[in-house]
């Protein structure tokens, strides 16, 4: 244990030396000029991280990186299909009508400075990243080391050059550092994929810092994603705590044919609850987008609070349990696991007002 902290104190130093991501756009009414400003007052400080880790329980934790990768996914899914495959933490594959999309990646052994400071993983990633298919697309939700991961994200640039996705004040940072095709995008804001379906960025409750310094706070912004496919549209939470801004989605783009909400990373509540769900309210959360199907991550990959690695299971189960047998369907897969989801009935079939037109072959480059 004091090794670890050892570790995590010399990487919150050295982040703190870096040069975090700045956004230099007009005011709006969540950018104040400088910063982006969250929906509620959130003032959480070193010293209240000081009060977590001497209030902390005992560590739940054990490492086994032995664990066995799950199958290689298919190369693509034909129209119509969706597959989604979760690798571990807030990283998914998620494979429509021949494209292939991944979320907040990270295959990193921690989720700090480098790749090699911070929180070390608990189990190893769900998918070799050597058995990965060809990725088009890349989403980051937020610049906080467990979702950009810089190491897998240099990774993915030289195997696979996919365009990168990233909320207003990350996308110069990226740049500078080598990425080549970076689209940033603001709440509201739309993108067309490489597929002709249309990608949204949308809101989330979060807030960013890439430095350890009061100076960095929310000099980028925090989304989470939705997107069509030929059968309905996927919503991608990011990270978030709960708000209305579930149903105000829901009542923007209809429900989701598929939500990917997080259900780890949430006690203390005192600490979490402003930027964190947890599997009680993600079930609020399924309820209000009136999701067809939801699927559970953030869990079980990084220890980043003060729950055991496999309560959000036990507690996401006693809160479907307490919604009642109409619920719609709510996963959390293992590790590696793939989940077909079955094209929904054309009366359940909710679509976005985009222009959702799959094009045959392989997808086309970045249009921004």
């Amino acid at each position: 244990m004091r090794r670890a902290l050892l570790a995590s104190a010399l990487g919150l130093l050295l982040a703190a030396c870096a040069v975090g991501p700045r956004w230099d756009g007009p005011e709006t009414a969540h950018f104040d000029g400088e910063r982006f400003v969250p929906q509620e007052r959130f003032d959480k400080s070193i010293a209240d991280l000081w009060r977590y880790w001497r209030e902390k329980p005992p560590s739940q934790w054990r490492r086994d990186l032995s664990l066995p990768p799950g199958p290689p996914p298919p190369r693509r899914v034909p129209a119509g299909a969706l597959r989604v495959t979760y690798v571990n933490h807030a990283t998914l594959l998620v494979q429509a009508d021949g494209l292939n999309l991944l979320t907040d990646p990270i295959w990193s052994e921690h989720a700090g400075p480098g790749g090699w400071l911070g929180p070390r993983r608990f189990r190893p990633p769900g998918l070799d990243f050597a058995s990965l298919p060809p990725i088009d697309v890349v989403l980051v939700s937020h610049n906080h080391y467990d979702h950009l991961d810089w190491p897998t994200l240099a990774r993915l640039q030289a195997a696979h050059r996919p365009v990168f996705v990233v909320p207003p004040g990350d996308g110069g940072w990226l740049r500078e550092r080598g990425l080549q095709r970076v689209v940033e995008r603001d709440w509201g804001q739309h993108w067309e994929l490489p597929n002709g379906c249309r990608l949204y960025a949308l809101e989330a409750r979060h807030w960013s810092q890439r430095q350890f310094l009061p100076s960095d706070r929310n000099r980028s912004l925090w989304l989470a994603f939705g997107w069509e496919t030929t059968q309905g549209w996927v919503y991608f939470a990011g990270d978030t705590g709960y708000g209305p801004h579930f149903a105000a989605t829901a009542a923007r783009l209809g429900p989701p044919r598929l939500a990917l909400l997080p259900i780890g990373a949430y006690e203390p509540r005192w600490l979490t609850g402003y930027q964190h769900l947890d599997p009680a309210q993600a079930v609020r959360a399924h309820v209000e987008l009136g999701a067809l199907a939801s699927l559970g991550m953030h869990w079980g990959s990084f220890e980043l609070s003060a729950e055991g690695p496999y309560e959000p299971l036990a507690d996401l189960g006693a809160a479907l349990h307490a919604a009642g047998p109409d619920l719609a369907p709510f996963a959390v897969p293992a590790h590696g696991q793939g989940i077909d989801y079955a094209a929904p009935p054309p009366k359940a079939r909710p679509q976005p007002a985009g222009r959702c037109r799959p094009q045959a072959g392989s997808p086309r480059g970045p249009r921004s």
